[in-house]
């Protein structure tokens, strides 16, 4: 029973990491910040799917490629780190990384040299340091929980997931290296399983994850600013539409305020209490609310597409998120005269 699961789950992975890279998931995903962190997840999802084909080949007997060969120690040293600047990816607490993370992998030069009866816990061990140092920076992100609640939770269950992984793994000699292969399997198949969930249902997840960053971290940046004026006159292009531009960027945003990217984050946090995606995100949600009734005709698609949005899947969550209710739902419920139009 448990072989199976491990097979299921080790196929499943393989297959969804390639799908995930050949879809061009690195280049378009809002996730990381530049090209290093784009990196970091390749070697993630890479080093993954290698982990997981070992544990293919050693479940069906072969260990050219498996669970006894360097390559496999390697990567157990690869996977740790580069899950750590990935999150960190996530979190977008720095735009350029210092030359001195690559330091991180340094340990993957040590796999020659050592036994994966040893390997295996030490490796973990060190993931369980990266672990501890992400816990701390999610956990000071606690004050911005009202802004993505739920997203935390999938997040906080990827890092249950891997603290189950860090378990086995330096408990090894407890229960035996095959036991390890199997639970290794299963639950890396279910970290990815529930990563695809999170990214198709919150498609926005790095935005907001940026926006409680910045709110958390940033030292004021208003002290020269004249914040009712720049208040009025951000609020006087907002009704004026100007977010019905897809390409609508902070740094344009801000550029129109003659205000620098940082002032504009930190002016609409204090200001509105919610970060800059999900202000833009309620102006056409808002906007969206009224051209549906108004114009009773049009798609439902067409109409988040005019206001803003750049994809259905995109206006649906943005949508739910900030109503309740699907558009088309929504449409007819105010229709029938149940709610009243947002002005």
């Amino acid at each position: 029973m448990l072989e199976s699961a491990a097979r299921l789950m080790a196929g499943f992975s393989v297959v969804a990491v390639l799908i995930l890279l050949l879809s061009g998931f690195t280049r378009r995903s809002r996730l990381a910040g530049g090209w290093l962190s784009r990196l970091w997840t390749v070697l993630l999802l890479g080093g993954l799917a290698l982990l997981q084909f070992a544990h293919l080949q050693s479940l069906a007997g072969r260990e050219t490629f498996g669970t006894g060969s360097r390559i496999y120690v390697a990567l157990l040293f690869l996977v740790a780190p580069a899950f750590y600047l990935f999150f960190r990816g996530v979190l977008q607490l720095r735009r350029e990384e210092s030359p001195w993370i690559l330091a991180c992998f340094v340990p993957v030069l040590l796999a020659p040299w050592l036994d994966v009866a040893i390997a295996v816990p030490l490796s973990f061990a060190l993931g369980s340091a990266y672990a501890i140092h992400l816990g701390v920076l999610v956990f000071r992100l606690r004050g911005q929980r009202q802004r993505f609640r739920l997203e935390l939770v999938g997040m906080g269950l990827f890092a249950l997931i891997a603290l189950i992984v860090l378990a086995f793994g330096i408990s090894l000699p407890l229960y035996g290296f095959n036991g390890f292969v199997l639970a290794y399997s299963i639950l890396i198949g279910l970290a990815l399983a529930l990563a695809i969930h999170v990214l198709i249902e919150f498609p926005d997840i790095g935005e907001k994850a940026s926006d409680a960053v910045v709110s958390t971290y940033a030292v004021t940046t208003l002290a020269q600013v004249d914040r009712e004026r720049a208040v009025g006159r951000l609020r006087q292009l907002m009704d004026e539409q100007v977010f019905t531009d897809e390409s609508l960027k902070l740094a344009s945003l801000a550029g129109m305020l003659d205000l620098s990217p940082h002032q504009l984050s930190e002016l609409i946090n204090t200001q509105f209490g919610v970060g800059y995606s999900r202000y833009i995100r309620e102006h056409r949600v808002a906007a969206a609310q009224r051209m549906l009734l108004a114009e009773p005709e049009a798609s439902v698609l067409s109409v988040g597409l005019s206001v803003g949005f750049t994809s259905q899947s995109n206006f649906y969550a943005a949508f739910r998120e900030i109503t309740g209710e699907v558009p088309g739902r929504y449409r007819s419920q105010q229709a029938s005269g149940a709610d009243r139009i947002p002005k």
